[in-house]
């Protein structure tokens, strides 16, 4: 896709018109899942509406945590037993981890469920961001956030294939470098996923 700002495929209203349609069945898999059952979580994916063309929010987790630290992200966590539902964990999360509030997100839709190597069957949840706003990052999980341009993460030449010895065995993963920031694991899988179906 070429990144042109007038195209449609950059306006709100073709986002919201291609989760009318329906989702596909599965999307990206992580290698080396482990067997039984896997910790429910879940994330938002804020395509925040910037002019002259969306951006997608991600952050930079502190290299304290025990999950995936330093690593890039988009804001969300596990599920907890007082939430309602997928959709209710990824915007509590996105509230707790950045002050994001609810009011802000315009929610489309959830992609495929995401598994990882390290037990989490995780829910995108996709939800449009309208500017202004205001945030506030938890400094004990948030180290930063860093905005990329949509049209830069749904173009699949940016979209790489490496390798690394991970827990033990050499593993596959996607990664999308931008700039100083190397998006990869997870948060590029699910960034495949949602390139995949507004491309489909």
């Amino acid at each position: 896709m070429k990144r042109q700002a007038s195209t449609p495929i950059l306006s709100a209203e073709w986002l919201r018109g291609r989760f009318l349609t329906g989702l596909p069945d599965g999307g990206p898999r992580e290698e080396g899942v482990p067997p039984g059952p896997l910790r429910p979580a879940a994330v938002l994916v804020p395509i925040v509406l910037r002019e002259p063309e969306p951006t997608v929010l991600l952050t930079r987790r502190t290299d304290h945590l025990h999950h995936h630290p330093g690593q890039v992200s988009f804001p969300g966590g596990r599920v907890e037993d007082q939430d309602t539902s997928p959709i209710d964990t990824a915007l509590r999360e996105t509230e707790e981890e950045i002050s994001l509030r609810r009011a802000h997100v315009e929610l489309l839709g959830c992609l495929p469920q995401y598994q990882t190597g390290t037990g989490f069957d995780i829910t995108p949840v996709v939800g449009l961001v309208t500017p202004p706003f205001e945030l506030q990052l938890d400094p004990f999980e948030v180290a930063e956030v860093f905005e990329v341009p949509l049209a830069f993460l749904l173009n699949t030449s940016n979209h790489q294939r490496h390798s690394a010895i991970i827990r033990g065995a050499r593993r596959e993963y996607y990664a999308m470098p931008y700039g100083e920031y190397f998006i990869w694991g997870a948060t590029a899988g699910m960034l495949v996923s949602l390139q995949r179906f507004v491309c489909r």
